[in-house]
């Protein structure tokens, strides 16, 4: 399989279409982020994803992740640990990090199309930093300020990462049904008790710890969704002044098997009076995982669009190779023994949905994620009510319409093949 980023489609998007520049202008610091430094930072994203992610899709799948019931711990394949540490090592954790945390500062826009490549790269590795920028969004808005000098920097630097632990075995999307209990500690900490289900990177040897963010109740909290709480819940146990301690009483249970995916740990995580922190006020834990929850569904769209456009480029390359029959207005190969199969009007429908539907998809990514950078950067109020009631309308449609569009176009692309 292979994969070359389409760094002419993206210009034409961000630039030509969108004028990604003009609204960094806008924004606090976006004067000096120029289009010359947008597509610098672009190209070394492209050379990343097509030379060193790329190759590890197919044998990361192959060799899939492992689950170790003695130690309680999943390896992943051996290239993705290579990749995530040459991802760290190019500083692209913390692209679009807030400076005061070690962050570059770059707008989210930039970090959603360098999204886009890593998707098409390999979908099942990019799970793992995905909820990490969802962590750091759910932190900065409702942690409390030693938290976010605690957990932000580790994670924008890369040494840890993130997850969002919602669904348990008998509730998914009714969280009112939720039972994982949080019981208070004398020094201001929590004992986190329950076990939760198909959760993205929640185990796996990537990063130095993984900080779980993970809704639960209080013993004296309300039914429903009224009473559910947000923590963070570390790997190994870390104190307010940032030490790490002991491996703290949460592990994987098991690991889901998914087809075409199985490089990506989605894992059954059991909490046993693990140590976590409380997030934001009592029983208010749903805002909170929604602000995650909100840059997660982005991020989910990216990825159908990135499967769009890695199906489609594979689908055409076979299609300009592949020799079967004549075009029926005469041979067009006429030195071959038969014409591509990219002159066959079916097989041009297929690759033109495909390329269409990926074109528009970006153009929608790319908007939706300039809203992003309006509604956390931007000075004037009203502006950034406008840009977030357009991004609360717009982010399901990315999710639900672009992961359709994927399954569609992916099945174009078996088609052609």
């Amino acid at each position: 399989m292979n994969y070359t980023a389409p760094l002419t489609d993206m210009r034409f998007v961000l630039f030509d279409v969108l004028d990604a520049p003009s609204i960094y202008a806008q924004l606090p610091g976006g004067e000096e982020v120029s289009r010359e430094l947008v597509e610098a930072i672009l190209e070394e994203g492209a050379k990343f994803c097509e030379q060193v992610l790329t190759p590890t899709n197919v044998i990361g799948d192959e060799e899939g992740c492992h689950f170790d019931k003695e130690s309680r711990s999943v390896t992943t394949p051996k290239a993705f640990k290579e990749a995530y540490d040459r991802f760290v090592e190019g500083g692209w954790t913390g692209l679009c990090g807030d400076p005061k945390y070690g962050g570059q500062g770059m707008p989210e826009s930039v970090g959603y199309v360098f999204k886009e490549m890593i998707e098409s790269a390999n979908v099942a590795w990019g799970t793992y930093p995905l909820l990490s920028a969802g962590a750091v969004d759910a932190l900065t808005h409702h942690g409390e300020e030693w938290q976010r000098e605690v957990f932000i920097p580790r994670i924008l630097s890369g040494e840890w990462t993130g997850t969002m632990c919602l669904t348990e075995p008998h509730c998914g999307s009714d969280l009112g049904l939720m039972r994982t209990k949080a019981e208070p500690n004398e020094d201001g900490s929590f004992r986190i008790s329950g076990t939760k289900i198909f959760i993205t990177a929640g185990d796996h040897d990537l990063s130095k710890n993984i900080m779980h963010l993970v809704l639960a109740r209080l013993p004296d909290a309300p039914a429903g969704t009224k009473g559910i709480s947000m923590f963070i819940v570390p790997k190994f146990k870390v104190a307010r002044d940032g030490s790490v301690g002991e491996r703290n009483p949460v592990a994987p249970g098991s690991i889901e098997h998914k087809m075409g995916l199985k490089g990506s740990a989605t894992c059954v995580m059991n909490f046993d009076e693990a140590e976590g922190y409380l997030i934001g006020p009592p029983n208010r834990g749903l805002n909170a995982m929604f602000t995650m929850m909100n840059t997660a569904r982005l991020g989910v769209g990216v990825q159908g669009l990135g499967l769009i456009e890695i199906s489609y480029q594979n689908a055409l390359a076979y299609a300009k190779d592949r020799l079967q029959m004549r075009a029926l207005s005469g041979p067009r190969r006429p030195d071959k023994p038969a014409d591509p199969i990219i002159v066959h009007p079916d097989v041009r429908r297929m690759l033109m949905t495909q390329k269409a539907f990926g074109e528009a998809g970006r153009a929608l990514c790319f908007y939706s994620a300039l809203q992003v950078d309006l509604v956390s950067r931007h000075t004037d109020p009203a502006v950034k009510q406008r840009a977030d009631e357009i991004l609360s309308f717009l982010t399901p449609i990315s999710k639900a319409m672009l992961t359709e569009l994927a399954i569609e176009c992916t099945s174009h692309g078996i088609q052609v093949l």
